[in-house]
């Protein structure tokens, strides 16, 4: 399955670059993470890998982050593999007319077994909606400092 999201981001694409690129501020928009641990090469260079771990309620996922694309400001592109799905993200920054930056993602998503396969085809909507709310959510952390760290939804 693949689709594509955006979000208009209201500030200037250096500071977003700043905001997005840091592994500090994940917390602050990746609802349910837990830790980040990184697993080899430079961060957040192309070939290093990071592990991502999250929970919503007693589910305990971890995801694998390798970097395969990077020429900030305007790309960014990873691998993220967890149990019975690969899903390859390429994230497009461009800044607007008025000064804010808009963030474009293209998510394709492999499944690895038969349960990931029937989730993504009885579930599409779900995934697209997951992606939409991890972009609006750092919108709000960006624009507004709201952070997600403490979420309970």
């Amino acid at each position: 399955m693949k689709y594509s999201s955006e979000v208009i981001i209201d500030m200037p694409l250096k500071e977003f670059i700043n905001k997005f690129d840091n592994m500090e501020n994940m917390r602050h928009w990746q609802r349910d993470l837990v830790s980040v641990e990184h697993l080899s090469g430079e961060p957040g260079m192309v070939g290093s890998k990071m592990k991502l771990v999250f929970a919503n309620g007693k589910r305990i996922m971890e995801v694998i982050e390798t970097v395969t694309h990077r020429r900030l400001p305007r790309e960014f592109h990873g691998i993220y593999s967890t149990t019975g799905i690969d899903n390859f993200q390429e994230h497009y920054f461009a800044e607007t007319k008025r000064g804010s930056t808009k963030w474009m993602m293209t998510s394709e998503f492999f499944p690895l077994n038969f349960k990931m396969n029937a989730m993504l085809w009885l579930m599409p909507k779900t995934f697209k909606k997951h992606t939409l709310r991890y972009m609006r959510d750092f919108k709000n952390f960006a624009e507004k400092g709201i952070s997600v760290a403490n979420a309970t939804t």
